[in-house]
């Protein structure tokens, strides 16, 4: 996808991953992920997405009330996955509903990633239609850490990840 990547183990089987567009890399043929086509080259770091495990990513996104994407094949080295891409490259529910993601039995990146002493403490999320993303949530079977709390209609759609760091509690938004 042309794109940077760093990852930061947040605990078990859960990490952040930092990503922006590599200009050395080529363009592909379709838009980027995360809607990384869209943004500037100096727009400010944000929390623009997640991403939510899944055991059967296609009954996931055949259940969900919302389009997620198609299911694309991806690698990087000797990981492989499944994730939902939008044709478009946009972000379901402007961010606040999740990109899906299968992985292989027994594959994992926070398998390989050292542990820095940061953990996710707190996820939520904020959208004018609060429900419709709870609807989505329940759908796909996600439960559990992560909450959905509504905003006044016009207000943007925001994430915000508490991360406990050795030099204490970080909010990213």
């Amino acid at each position: 996808m042309g794109t940077h990547n760093y990852f930061l183990r947040l605990g078990e089987k859960i990490y952040l991953e930092i990503i922006s567009v590599n200009p050395d890399s080529p363009a592909p043929e379709r838009p980027r992920w995360f809607a990384l086509d869209k943004m500037s080259s100096d727009a400010p770091p944000r929390l623009t997405t997640w991403v939510a495990r899944t055991g059967d990513i296609a009954a996931a996104v055949a259940a969900s009330p919302v389009p997620l994407g198609s299911v694309e094949p991806m690698s990087r080295g000797q990981l492989n996955w499944l994730i939902t891409i939008p044709e478009d490259g946009s972000l379901p529910l402007d961010g606040v509903a999740p990109t899906l993601i299968q992985w292989p039995d027994g594959t994992h990146p926070t398998n390989t990633l050292q542990h820095m002493g940061c953990s996710l403490v707190g996820f939520e999320g904020f959208h004018p239609d609060a429900d419709k993303v709870r609807g989505v949530l329940d759908t796909i079977g996600l439960d559990g850490g992560f909450s959905v709390r509504p905003l006044s209609f016009g207000e943007p759609p925001y994430l915000v990840a508490r991360i406990q760091t050795p030099t204490g509690l970080r909010e990213l938004r």
